[in-house]
């Protein structure tokens, strides 16, 4: 009798553990409840991704009347120098922009940009702004230390600079500033006239 009270007692106790481990019981099909503290969220209808949030606010590439303009290609002219700094080569290259007002920026940009044998003379310096109105191109640059260079190159920087800005029919005059500022000499060797003209 001992030996069944006490094989009970170890059935009683086995059952009462294992119960301690199981996960809450749900509820019969037809009636399934969210676990406690989280909101019940509706299925997605068949066919359509969960992740897509659906209502008025949800934008319509159908209906979309701001369409971000294209890019326009055009080729210019930029002119860079050799190492010796003893004339200017000319030099074909695409440029792209989204509005016409860009691609006297872009030009500049390329103008940075130094072609295989050939040495930029632009290459150091800061453009800050390009702007156009009225036929006439404002160009504002900073100018570091390492972008100075002596009277021979300061003298190509300015026909360089002239002649690829000049090759859009519009500009008919071109103000370069340093920092907003209008310089007598641009690195201390040659004028600089307040506006350069055709």
């Amino acid at each position: 009798m001992k030996k069944f009270i006490m094989v009970g007692a170890a059935l009683v106790l086995a059952l009462a553990l294992a119960g301690c481990g199981q996960k809450p019981q749900t509820a019969p099909q037809g009636t399934e409840q969210p676990p406690t503290g989280m909101a019940e969220q509706p299925s997605p209808a068949p066919g359509t991704d969960s992740n897509v949030s659906q209502g008025a606010g949800q934008n319509d590439t159908n209906n979309t009347n701001t369409e971000e303009p294209k890019l326009q290609t055009v080729q210019v002219e930029l002119y860079y120098t050799d190492d010796n700094l003893m004339e200017l080569t000319k030099v074909q290259r695409d440029i792209q922009f989204r509005e016409d007002k860009d691609k006297y920026a872009e030009a500049f940009k390329q103008l940075q940009v130094a072609e295989s044998g050939l040495f930029s003379l632009w290459e150091k310096v800061i453009l800050k702004k390009a702007s156009f109105g009225d036929g006439e191109l404002h160009i504002d640059i900073q100018l570091p230390d390492e972008a100075r260079l002596g009277s021979g190159g300061e003298a190509l920087a300015i026909e360089a600079l002239k002649a690829t800005m000049f090759q859009f029919d519009e500009v008919r005059s071109l103000e370069l500033t340093v920092d907003g500022e209008q310089v007598e000499s641009l690195m201390g060797h040659v004028e600089l006239e307040h506006p350069m003209t055709r």
